[in-house]
């Protein structure tokens, strides 16, 4: 303890337990990781969004976005996650992505 009242590491009060400590550091940690794979793969669909509008192409394909579902739901469940919420954060990024692509093609 850095002041003798809170946790190096997280801020927190000292009477929490070391494991949920550890724990919590591991949460950030695939916190980071999965926003620079977020990062990463916005890097990418903001490249296909300008491919779209230079080939004069919709923002969005349902039919790649069902495969996808499909996909990520058959992922989620060979993971042990629930597939309802991998499908969620799937629409919640294809989304994102539209709006992105909408944006790029009307500029």
């Amino acid at each position: 303890m850095a002041n003798g009242t809170t946790d190096e590491r997280s801020g927190e009060a000292p009477d929490k337990p070391a494991e949920l400590l550890d724990l919590r550091d591991s949460i950030d940690n695939i916190d980071a990781a999965l926003i620079h794979l977020l990062a990463e793969r916005f890097k990418c669909t903001q490249r296909v969004g300008v491919l779209k509008a230079e080939h004069r192409l919709p923002p969005a394909d349902p039919a790649r976005e069902a495969v996808q579902i499909r996909r990520l739901r058959a992922l989620a469940e060979s993971a042990k996650l629930d597939p309802d919420f991998a499908e969620k954060f799937l629409n919640f990024l294809v989304a994102e992505v539209i709006h992105h692509h909408k944006a790029i093609a009307g500029a």
